[in-house]
């Protein structure tokens, strides 16, 4: 079954949820926007060492680590795919971070996990079709996860979200 899906414009690194999902680089060495933000909360060399053993991960695939300091249990790290313009199958791959996470949510036995708007800074996604495919995936998604908080950093990206959330319904 499908989780319920809301937005909120918040600090990822500050809610109470099993897992949040970090927009990772592929060597999972910590970067700038989220996944700064992230390694900064869960406590740098603890992460930085989790991440390392896990040897690096590929565009559209997630692995998980330990929360460390974070409110949350667990991270689940993806690489979400770098705009090229959309010919180069950017949006599967996109797709595929967010039900790739859902898998390793469900692994892990998360009921509630937070996303970050995924290839929409450095990697330049459009905001407004990352945020399509964000909701129609988890959408599509059977999942025994419960909750998925899509988390907007500003309220521009919260409208996307509420805007995608409100078709269909």
């Amino acid at each position: 079954m499908p989780p319920d899906i809301s937005a909120v414009q918040a600090d990822i690194t500050t809610l109470q949820v099993d897992a949040v999902v970090n927009a990772a680089n592929s060597r999972l060495a910590g970067g700038g926007g989220v996944d700064g933000a992230i390694h900064r909360a869960a406590g740098r060399a603890s992460l930085n060492a989790a991440c390392a053993a896990l040897g690096g991960c590929e565009p559209g695939d997630a692995k998980s680590t330990p929360g460390f300091r974070l409110p949350a249990r667990w991270i689940i790290h993806t690489v979400g795919p770098v705009w090229q313009g959309g010919g180069r199958g950017e949006p599967e791959v996109l797709t595929r971070c967010y039900v790739r996470s859902m898998e390793v949510a469900d692994q892990l036995g998360a009921r509630s996990v937070a996303f970050p708007a995924i290839s929409t800074g450095i990697y330049g996604f459009p905001g407004d079709l990352a945020a399509r495919v964000a909701v129609n995936a988890l959408r599509e998604t059977d999942t025994s996860v419960e909750r998925v908080i899509l988390t907007a950093f500003d309220q521009d990206t919260l409208r996307l979200y509420e805007g995608q959330l409100s078709v269909g319904r």
